[in-house]
């Protein structure tokens, strides 16, 4: 007889690390050293909510594309501000960065939150007139992994004019089936029902339009977490779309972030074969 998953483990529980107080605050250190490097634009509003608001850091060498980065916070907490740190990275490989806020539940539903980033897509693009030309992709951690792809479905297939177009997204450690969040103590505050929670994912979503996409997770995570980030992955390949699936080995929820950013342990391959599909496709 199979044992029943205890949800509130795989999501919650089992999913911390005694260092995590630690090295979110090594995250903070940096991104406040990140804020006020030449170029940065704070705060820059994408709608009248206080929380609909971006962090704009440009390339340091030639421009290939906008990266968008969505946080972590399972929709409920967190901010960009924390994960500022990310960006010198990536504006080292040519792209611009923009780190999105939104609003956070309960104050919003999930189905608000998601309305509300929409506009963040074209306002990143859009941060100066030289980058709308310029492939956009998204890449989210998390509660963020979930948005990036809300994003590839709901976006991806807009006219190339379009600057809220979406041509990639890379996804890092994503929950894409809400139903298992019922059984926990995040649903305090998501508040899903059953039928919220199948509408809001998406992998029950995922149809014959599709954009390049990485699906990315810690090798040291709960099951439900790898097992989440392979069927995403499956689902995604199985209409037919670019799609590669990803482990860092040994890392947890947040150090496979620092995996991330390093492109280490053969992401440096996946990153430059991802984006040679998000430019042909551009």
């Amino acid at each position: 007889m199979n044992t029943p998953i205890n949800h509130q483990f795989e999501y919650v529980e089992g999913q911390g690390r005694p260092n995590f107080p630690e090295l979110l605050a090594g995250f903070q250190r940096e991104s406040d050293i990140v804020a006020s490097s030449p170029g940065a634009r704070i705060d820059q509003p994408y709608g009248p909510h206080p929380r609909q608001r971006l962090d704009a850091f440009p390339c340091t060498g030639t421009a290939r594309g906008v990266l968008l980065y969505l946080h972590a916070g399972y929709w409920q907490s967190r901010d960009k501000s924390l994960f500022r740190w990310l960006a010198p990275a990536f504006q080292r490989r040519g792209l611009h960065v923009v780190l999105a806020n939104y609003p956070l539940c309960p104050d919003v539903t999930l189905p608000e939150l998601v309305q509300a980033l929409r506009p963040a897509a074209a306002a990143a693009h859009g941060m100066a007139p030289e980058w709308t030309r310029l492939p956009l992709v998204v890449a989210g951690h998390s509660a963020g992994a979930h948005l990036a792809s809300e994003f590839a479905l709901g976006h991806g297939q807009l006219p190339k004019s379009d600057p809220a177009r979406v041509d990639g997204i890379w996804a890092i450690s994503g929950i894409y089936d809400l139903a298992p969040l019922r059984d926990t103590t995040l649903n305090e505050r998501l508040r899903l029902d059953a039928d919220t929670a199948r509408r809001m994912s998406p992998i029950h979503r995922v149809g014959r339009d599709g954009v390049p996409a990485v699906w990315l997770v810690g090798g040291a995570e709960t099951p439900e977490f790898l097992r989440q980030n392979r069927a995403m992955h499956e689902a995604w390949q199985a209409k037919g779309h670019w799609s590669a699936c990803a482990e860092a080995p040994a890392k947890d929820h947040f150090t496979v972030l620092k995996s991330w950013a390093a492109l280490e342990d053969g992401l440096d391959a996946l990153f430059d074969d991802w984006w040679a599909a998000v430019t042909a496709r551009a």
